[in-house]
């Protein structure tokens, strides 16, 4: 199955966490937050803007980046669970 986000939206795969702390503690599986961080796996054309020309995302395809808590839909895509987000709820791109 393949998946095109369009305008603003981008579809990204979560970048999983340590399942360990700096000092070595195990965290449980149900203990554990949802990362924050992912890899956008695709990204839409752009936003239309005002004078009606097309303006590209910041972010691409391959990028790491950072993202609110509570941002976009979770899908399950092919398998695999992944994340529909606009890129305003993109906080920033790691690298």
């Amino acid at each position: 199955m393949t998946f095109r986000p369009l305008h603003d939206r981008v579809l990204v795969r979560r970048i999983e966490a340590s399942e360990k702390t700096a000092g070595g503690i195990i965290i449980p599986d149900t203990a554990r937050e949802k990362p924050q961080e992912g890899e956008v796996v695709s990204a839409g054309s752009g936003i239309r803007a005002e004078d009606g020309k097309i303006k590209p995302l910041d972010v691409k395809t391959g990028d790491k980046i950072l993202f609110g808590k509570w941002s976009g839909t979770e899908v399950k895509l092919g398998g695999e669970d992944l994340i529909i987000m606009k890129e305003s709820d993109v906080l920033g791109v790691i690298g």
